[in-house]
């Protein structure tokens, strides 16, 4: 037999029918899911009821819900006048823009954070449409996030053979994975009037950053930068040091910068001249020192 149009799915289709085992209730579950009554034919007794909430019965999902309570001497059936068959498919290229509803897209949830490595995107491959991981397409060395520390005013410490915070110098930040690494970037204007003076940085107590200090050697002092002995004169640096630490963590980090002073008991000084050399005129200044961290992501 040929047909005008798509082929039927199913040929010699029937109506479904479902047989009750009657109690007193009124509540009974169907055998497929319905849109509402009018999409069944219920008979009790042989007599064909009349579908909608103010008559003998309504229906919805897999319930069926009767105005009135059964008995287990009756008889009751119901026909599927319109039952959906999971089988059958839509034909090719049949659902276009205009069936799919707006909810579909803009009722869905929306992603709160950057998708994991296997999280999906559909693309369009030379017209072919594929599923694509997201490791195929983030960027990486990308920076997530910065803080920035900055002290302006002057801060002077008594230090000797001991490292010593620099008071107001440091800066807190949580990375979002533990395989980010943290970008320190520091900027410390130091002076003393005697011998030498070094600075480091720290995360946490004194936890030393790996690539921030130099290698151990004897005796010799493990430090970021420092200024070492003028002869006759005032010790003066402005310190710029740039370090990548890879801390593995996910929990708040802090980092600081400590200074450390040689050899005698002496003073060291942030942003300003040295006590010898810091006269209320133009040939004394007063400056900044800073610490920046950005988190460098995977």
């Amino acid at each position: 037999m040929s047909y005008i149009g798509a082929t039927p799915a199913e040929s010699y289709a029937s109506f479904y029918v479902q047989h009750f085992t009657t109690s007193a209730t009124t509540s009974y579950a169907l055998d497929y899911p319905v849109v509402n009554e009018n999409d069944l034919r219920l008979v009790i007794n042989n007599v064909v009821q009349q579908p909608g909430s103010s008559y003998a019965y309504t229906a919805a999902a897999s319930t069926l819900t009767l105005s009135a309570a059964t008995t287990t001497a009756d008889t009751m059936y119901t026909v599927f006048l319109g039952r959906a068959l999971q089988t059958v498919n839509p034909p090719a290229d049949s659902v276009g823009g205009s069936q799919l509803a707006d909810s579909a897209i803009s009722g869905q949830t929306a992603l709160g954070a950057e998708p994991a490595d296997t999280d999906e995107f559909l693309v369009s491959d030379a017209g072919t449409l594929k599923r694509m991981d997201y490791s195929y397409i983030k960027g990486s060395g990308k920076i997530a996030q910065v803080i920035i520390g900055v002290l302006k005013t002057t801060v002077t410490s008594s230090t000797y053979d001991s490292w010593e915070d620099v008071t107001g110098i440091s800066a807190s930040i949580t990375p979002a994975a533990t395989d980010s690494k943290i970008l320190v970037m520091v900027d410390l204007n130091m002076n003393t009037d005697n011998n030498a003076m070094f600075m480091r940085v720290v995360r946490g107590t004194d936890t030393l950053l790996t690539n921030g200090v130099g290698d151990a050697d004897g005796s010799r002092v493990r430090v970021t930068g420092g200024s070492f002995y003028q002869s006759g004169g005032t010790s003066s640096r402005n310190v710029s040091k740039t370090i990548l630490d890879e801390p593995s963590s996910t929990s708040s980090l802090t980092y600081k910068v400590q200074w450390y002073g040689c050899c005698a008991a002496m003073e060291l000084f942030c942003n300003k001249n040295s006590t010898t050399s810091d006269t209320d005129d133009d040939a004394s200044f007063r400056s900044i020192s800073s610490i920046t961290l950005m988190e460098v992501v995977a």
